[in-house]
């Protein structure tokens, strides 16, 4: 059964209303959460970015649920720290954490002052990162130099199980790069025949693991509030790669999205006041065989979409 999850939007709201808005999930009925982990957001409008690993600490202590975050290792973050902040939650709250790792974005990066590398190469990186990050929650003292430096790390604190390190990928190639490495694959809302070409090359390439995807969405008591939720918040992000991973600052976002219209937002967030709507759209995904889908309402007061999807949509969607 497709167990559906809350997406915590850290680069929207700020982290105490987060957390308040995770507990009411899953009273509401959520199963799950998951966040991202950047350093800046993709607009002003959007106004936040709180750390991730901190607030993640806090928000497993206060729920139940399971929990999984998007991290890039590699330049903003050392692998050696990302695999102590898994071990640790990890071990703190076993079999409720996934860390999903990707190749990032220079809006987060650029921050280190060190050159934003292409694509190819940061792949690269990412793929260095995973081995150091696996080999540490196994229990080895880690050596390397390659893209990726290490001396002699090794972790103290570990789970007892291994942490599932999920591939994220927005194209069906990285979906298919994903298979060498990953435990699973998250990807975001897009047309039916594109998510069924990203599962068919993932599970084509020997991929494994659960599929995970989340979902843009903005609801409200009538369209013209939906659209205009939608239009003020995440019109900064409808760009395609490698335009979103390459923009460094929030003010070039913002630019860029100047005369972005409604009907282009809706073509990355699925715009509705119809809670049937909403419903058909998820039903569609699970039955692509996605086995976890994390709702993002795009706006910045989740309270009407926690309260009215808890009880008309997940209901139904069971």
């Amino acid at each position: 059964m497709t167990e559906y999850g809350i997406h915590a939007s850290h680069e929207q709201i700020p982290p105490a209303e987060l957390l308040a808005a995770v507990i009411a999930a899953e009273r509401a009925g959520f199963d799950a959460a998951m966040c991202s982990d950047h350093f800046s957001p993709w607009s002003s409008r959007q106004g936040e970015s709180a750390f991730a690993w901190s607030w993640l600490g806090a928000a497993m202590q206060a729920t139940n649920l399971s929990f999984g975050v998007v991290n890039a290792p590699g330049q903003r973050y050392h692998p050696a720290i990302i695999a102590q902040a898994i071990g640790t939650l990890s071990a703190m709250y076993p079999g409720r954490f996934w860390a999903a790792l990707g190749s990032g974005e220079y809006s987060n990066e650029h921050i280190t002052g060190e050159p934003w590398p292409r694509k190819e190469v940061r792949e690269a990186r990412l793929l260095e990162s995973v081995g150091v990050i696996r080999d540490l929650l196994g229990g080895d003292e880690v050596t390397r130099d390659g893209l990726v430096k290490v001396d002699r790390a090794r972790l103290w604190t570990r789970p007892e199980v291994m942490t599932p390190l999920i591939g994220a990928a927005v194209s069906t190639k990285t979906a298919a790069w994903c298979a060498q490495w990953a435990d699973g694959l998250v990807t975001v809302n897009a047309p039916e025949d594109h998510l069924r070409a990203m599962i068919e090359e993932y599970r084509g390439a020997g991929g494994r693991g659960p599929l995970c995807l989340q979902v843009h969405l903005s609801w409200a008591a009538t369209q013209h509030e939906a659209e205009a939720i939608a239009h003020d918040q995440w019109r900064s992000n409808i760009f395609a790669p490698p335009v979103c991973w390459d923009l460094e600052t929030v003010d070039h976002f913002d630019v860029v999205s100047e005369n972005v219209t409604v009907d282009q937002v809706a073509k990355v967030v699925n715009i509705s006041a119809d809670l049937e709507e909403h419903i058909e759209k998820l039903r569609g995904y699970a039955a692509l065989g996605f086995d976890r889908i994390y709702l993002h309402h795009v706006g910045q007061d989740l309270t009407p979409f926690i309260e009215t999807f808890g009880a008309k949509v997940l209901p139904a969607l069971r």
